[in-house]
């Protein structure tokens, strides 16, 4: 017996079936529809709705702000301070997202960030800098567990919020390690995670403070389900499937099995090494397969593709995912593997 329209969306997925996701006002929130492939999921929740959720349990996050004209969003900036975030309520994979430097930033871009909103709705943000992080939670017997703590590693500017890859575990200090644990599963508890798997999104100040940029009640795409089951052993996309057949899961099958340092790198056009402009050539993948610590790379390419600028999820052309002693290791391993990688423009 399936849990709930998101299970019975998610067995039609793998099937092949796919359809538009449900306009965020039309849903309860922190519910997933969950169609199209794995890594191409759609969640039905409001930004604003888990602001305010948050708010309400005093958790911490960026002051925000609601907006729908420009008038609301002078009103904003005067609340919310500059530098900030400007994004849609309800869009996914950072379309619509822009950094707001100044005033005439929030004129250029508040459109386009609406335009993306299936409610004509945006938020603005206070941009909390730190070292951004992503909590894989499951949700289990009314209890919620961590799974995994990992660093979300994006450009500053160029690209801005589209991660350019991941390193598990998360490196930031013990004290700081331990107040983000308890905020991701005290985030998943708050906002109704039931019997799922959650993501929550967070990011660790200089000053020793956490605070919370996102969260979504679904399995995590861009490949960071794999990273997971490499660095602790847990499929998270299994999970998800026996949640949602109504299988039993017990308390043995959420705790990790280990903990070993895995990196993710994707493969993109600046400040990545892929060059842009329409793909003539796409070379073997053999050697970056057999590079040092290489455990897995794909390139999602086809020759008459187009290699864009970095602006959005959809830029990352290909990635690598690599082990290594440390962390340090694992990245470099990676990064050295994706550079192996050939694709030639014409």
């Amino acid at each position: 017996m399936l849990r709930t329209p998101a299970a019975t969306l998610l067995i039609l997925a793998l099937l092949g079936w796919a359809a538009p996701a449900p306009r965020a006002a039309e849903a309860p929130f922190c519910e997933l529809y969950a169609v199209g492939h794995f890594g191409n999921w759609y969640e039905v929740a409001g930004q604003n709705e888990m602001r305010r959720m948050l708010a309400e349990e005093g958790l911490p996050q960026p002051a925000f702000a609601a907006v729908r004209n420009l008038a609301e969003g002078r009103a904003a900036l005067e609340t919310v301070g500059l530098p900030a975030v400007l994004k849609p309520t309800d869009a996914d994979g950072q379309r619509g997202l822009f950094r707001i430097e100044e005033p005439g930033d929030l004129e250029s871009h508040l459109h386009a960030a609406l335009a993306e909103s299936s409610s004509r709705e945006a938020l603005l943000e206070h941009l909390v800098e730190g070292s951004e992080m992503n909590a894989l939670v499951v949700a289990l017997g009314g209890a919620v567990r961590l799974v995994s703590l990992s660093d979300r590693l994006r450009p500053g500017h160029v690209g801005f919020g589209v991660a350019r890859g991941h390193v598990h575990p998360a490196r930031i200090h013990s004290d700081q390690l331990g107040a983000a644990e308890r905020t991701a599963e005290r985030v998943a508890s708050v906002l109704g995670l039931r019997e799922a798997v959650g993501v929550v999104q967070l990011v660790a100040t200089p000053e020793g403070g956490v605070s919370v940029l996102g969260a979504a009640a679904r399995v995590p795409g861009g490949q960071l389900a794999e990273l997971v089951r490499h660095a602790v052993g847990i499929d998270l996309v299994e999970l998800a499937l026996r949640f949602a057949l109504d299988e039993d899961v017990l308390e043995e099958d959420v705790l990790p099995r280990r903990s070993e340092p895995v990196a993710i790198r994707y493969l993109t056009a600046a400040p990545g090494e892929l060059p842009t402009g329409h793909v003539a050539r796409i070379g073997a993948l053999g050697p970056v397969l057999s590079a040092e610590g290489v455990v897995a790379a794909e390139t999602y390419l086809s020759p008459g593709d187009v290699v864009r600028k970095l602006r959005t999820a959809a830029d990352r052309y290909g990635h690598v995912i690599a082990t290594g002693p440390t962390t340090v290791e694992a990245l470099d391993n990676a990064d050295r593997a994706a550079a192996l990688v050939v694709v030639e423009v014409g």
